[in-house]
């Protein structure tokens, strides 16, 4: 498990936001991985997407990475933020927004202010 441990913090430091998911950010596989990567696509947000399905070491790998048990998994500078869940809670109540303004990621402001209008 140390290697793919290796991999998985590697990735994670190297790029501003990491999406861990079953599938591809264009081709998601689970409707959980579909939500985050459709709410960060929509969005704008540039992403590194990790197809848990490819590789089984970096799937149970990630969970005990973080210590969390489902998948998707967000990373945003190297920082676990959450799944599926919470980042649909950060992004209707803004709280995504500003983690993005803090640590400098780039976003379609006005994109987020529709996923709220819409879902209000």
């Amino acid at each position: 498990m140390t290697d793919a441990k290796t991999r998985i913090d590697e990735t994670v430091k190297a790029n501003d936001v990491v999406l861990y998911m079953k599938g591809t950010k264009d081709m998601p596989q689970c409707g959980f991985s579909s939500r985050v990567a459709g709410v960060l696509n929509f969005m704008g947000v540039d992403f590194a997407d990790v197809n848990v399905l490819a590789d089984e070491e970096i799937r149970q790998g990630i969970k005990d990475y973080s210590d969390w048990p489902t998948i998707p998994q967000l990373y945003v500078k190297g920082e676990f933020v959450g799944g599926c869940d919470i980042i649909t809670e950060m992004t209707l109540s803004g709280e995504l927004d500003t983690l993005f303004d803090e640590n400098g990621v780039a976003y379609d402001k006005e994109a987020a202010d529709k996923i709220r209008e819409a879902n209000g």
